[in-house]
């Protein structure tokens, strides 16, 4: 059998456990649908990691980022999956996170840096979620743009999980110096990035964050 396949299947399964537990955990647990969403949103971020190590085709990335959007829409459709449905706010979040995640990896397909895939995965994965819990439990210096409440201490601990995020990708991948330049480009990108979490509303952040970090980070080749 085909290796990516296989990697491809059990990549598959292990995406279908994550949302099994988050439906345990909200069912029967009864753990909120605001916190069963964010382990699915940062569960799912960290099992992309594994795309570029276990996939070597685009193609089958494309195949596992359409699947899951099939399920998602059915289950918004029949509401099902209530664990990461059950919010009381329209969001086509869900939906945005496989597109995001298939064009980061053609990204880092083409440009051949899989920083392309892993900074701005990790940034949705760890900072948005880090921004929405701490912006909900310490709402200081709240605003509205349009219908979506935000707030400068969830913008703030975004930004500053950015930075902890590109620098710890950056040790990983093998990093030793630091340069006047690398600093410039990590808080350009942290900083760009949280002003679109910021501007972005009804789960559009899921698109545009990871977008906005692969546009400095082209800029900057």
């Amino acid at each position: 059998m085909n290796t990516d396949l296989i990697h491809a299947l059990i990549l598959a399964g292990s995406f279908l456990a994550l949302f099994g537990l988050a439906e345990i955990l909200y069912h029967l647990l009864k753990v909120q649908a605001e916190y069963t969403r964010k382990l699915v949103h940062i569960g799912t971020g960290l099992l992309t990691l594994l795309f570029p190590l276990l996939l070597s085709s685009h193609w089958w990335v494309l195949a596992l980022c359409s699947s899951f959007a099939l399920i998602l829409i059915l289950s918004m459709r029949f509401s099902l999956l209530k664990s990461i449905n059950a919010i009381d706010r329209e969001s086509v979040g869900s939906l945005c996170y496989p597109v995001s995640v298939y064009c980061c990896f053609l990204a880092f397909i083409h440009y051949g840096e899989i920083a392309f895939f892993y900074i701005p995965i990790l940034i949705l994965a760890i900072c948005d979620p880090v921004a929405a819990l701490t912006g909900k439990k310490w709402p200081l210096g709240k605003f509205t743009i349009g219908k979506n409440s935000k707030s400068l201490m969830g913008t703030a601990m975004f930004f500053v999980s950015a930075i902890l995020v590109i620098i710890g990708i950056y040790l990983i991948l093998g990093g030793e110096t630091v340069s006047f330049k690398g600093i410039f480009e990590l808080l350009i990108i942290a900083s760009v990035s949280a002003f679109v979490e910021a501007l972005s509303g009804r789960g559009y952040d899921n698109l545009t964050i990871p977008l906005s970090v692969l546009l400095c980070l082209t800029a900057f080749q």
